[in-house]
């Protein structure tokens, strides 16, 4: 039988509070509550522990090495007790009311779009929120709790994931754009005289590390004003494959012959948010992810034109 605690979870969020909104008076507005009671509650941990949490350094109150372990502790504890809250609500209510999921940008929109209607004939009163990212937009939603699933194209610290696919990328211009006019194989050198389109990445941290050959570009903020770019004729770019089924069908956009790396590859990973307490509408969900990525690839192999499926694996970050 689990001991009966002496400190409750609103003593341990006062704690927590005053630490990161970095003093009493501050913690107080976020916990909307007054100064009094905020000091109160820190003092009465205090004494209640026999510990000191904090020491006077100039005229600030900063952290005692034990205040600092139990400040770690209890940021823990309360992540936990917010997990906890959420799947009984979850549960209680059956499926989620809402799932919320952050998808790459260059994930194929029809099987994401299938994907979500397969979900809602089994669960038609649960809605989904698509949060479109690229790069590290991903990353940052999972990490700030704004996504419950992710599409993503890397494994952020602290997640897990599973790798689902890979996405082929060509270089595409228009068929009458200056590099078509050279009518030979393209090089580096040629590729820096030209501007290049490119799409910025949604994450406030930005750490883009996709290639860039051009000094001269445009960097946008959407795959569609890319591909609409490169099919007008403003530049070229490095796009998904399966974005451009229409374009190059049309012969509105035509890949360029490059001397060498004319096709590039990025790996996309099925992460959740916190697996152990995500609901029965996200898991579903992912499982319809990963057969609809699996019944895609193995059509793409009967067809003899197959984008490279990754082996389901695990990682943390």
């Amino acid at each position: 039988m689990t001991a009966a605690t002496r400190i409750s979870l609103e003593q341990w969020r006062a704690l927590t509070a005053v630490v990161d909104a970095g003093g009493y008076a501050q913690a107080a507005a976020l916990m909307h509550k007054t100064q009094s009671s905020v000091s109160y509650a820190v003092q009465k941990m205090e004494s209640v522990l026999g510990v000191k949490l904090f020491k006077v350094d100039g005229r600030k109150a900063v952290l005692t090495p034990t205040g600092q372990l139990l400040y770690r502790r209890a940021r823990y504890l309360l992540e936990e007790a917010g997990g906890l809250e959420q799947a009984a609500k979850k549960l209680s209510a059956g499926w989620e009311a809402e799932i919320r999921v952050v998808v790459e940008a260059i994930f194929p929109t029809f099987i994401l779009l299938r994907c979500l209607d397969l979900l809602g004939d089994e669960s038609p009163h649960t809605r989904v929120e698509v949060i479109d990212s690229v790069i590290s937009g991903s990353a940052e939603a999972l990490m700030q709790g704004r996504a419950d699933l992710a599409i993503a194209g890397g494994i952020p610290q602290g997640f897990l994931g599973d790798a689902l696919m890979q996405v082929r990328f060509v270089l595409v211009a228009h068929p009458d754009h200056a590099l078509h006019r050279l009518g030979r194989k393209i090089t580096m050198q040629d590729l820096r005289a030209q501007r290049q389109l490119v799409v910025r990445e949604t994450g406030l941290r930005r750490d883009t590390r996709a290639s860039v050959e051009a000094t001269q570009r445009w960097t946008v903020s959407s795959m569609a004003t890319s591909i609409e770019a490169a099919r007008t004729g403003y530049g070229y770019a490095w796009l998904p494959e399966e974005k451009l089924r229409d374009q190059l069908a049309a012969g509105t956009l035509k890949p360029l012959p490059l001397r060498e790396g004319g096709e590039r590859y990025a790996q996309l990973y099925l992460i959740f948010a916190d697996r152990d307490h995500a609901g029965p509408a996200t898991l579903r969900l992912a499982q319809i992810v990963r057969e609809q990525v699996a019944k895609e690839c193995r059509l793409h192999m009967a067809a003899g034109a197959a984008p490279k499926r990754a082996s389901r694996s695990k990682r943390s970050g």
